[in-house]
């Protein structure tokens, strides 16, 4: 098994602002947890780290819909107020996957971080960033966000 280079994290539990981290491969992304703990879904959780496990989750929720013939989907991870970051994972048979970061101008408040998945369908101005980008396993890529998942439960 191949360990995929991307972690999503939260630095530090000081505060909602610069608090989470985004590495995919050399390319970091600063953001915050300020959506997170402004969450009222009902599928929110108790906490910013509940937030970020339930977001995880759809993540692997999402990759796992990429077997077995292959797709692509949209990963959020960044709100903010006049845009989102997101991962676009592609995949052109549902073994390889290549995760490119970009942004979209869909606003940060319009959706739930615990609820992205109508949001996700509706991506359609990504703008990928220069040189943010793996290519991997897709398997790997799924057993990676659950580990970062379940590594969250012990910080």
């Amino acid at each position: 098994m191949n360990n995929v280079p991307l972690r999503l994290e939260r630095t530090t539990e000081r505060d909602i602002h610069d608090d989470l981290l985004l590495r995919l491969g050399v390319y970091q992304h600063t953001c915050d947890s300020y959506y997170f703990a402004i969450d009222e879904s009902a599928l929110a959780g108790q906490d910013i780290a509940d937030g970020l496990r339930r977001l995880l989750d759809q993540w692997g929720d999402h990759l796992r819909r990429l077997r077995p013939t292959g797709g692509t989907v949209f990963l959020p991870f960044d709100f903010s107020d006049q845009c989102t970051a997101w991962l676009r994972v592609s995949s052109p048979d549902g073994i390889h996957a290549t995760i490119q970061v970009g942004w979209s101008s869909l606003e940060g408040w319009s959706f739930y971080p615990s609820d992205f998945a109508a949001r996700a369908a509706s991506v359609d101005d990504f703008e990928p960033v220069v040189n943010a980008s793996v290519e991997c396993g897709l398997d790997d890529l799924i057993t990676t966000v659950a580990g970062n998942r379940d590594s969250l439960s012990t910080t």
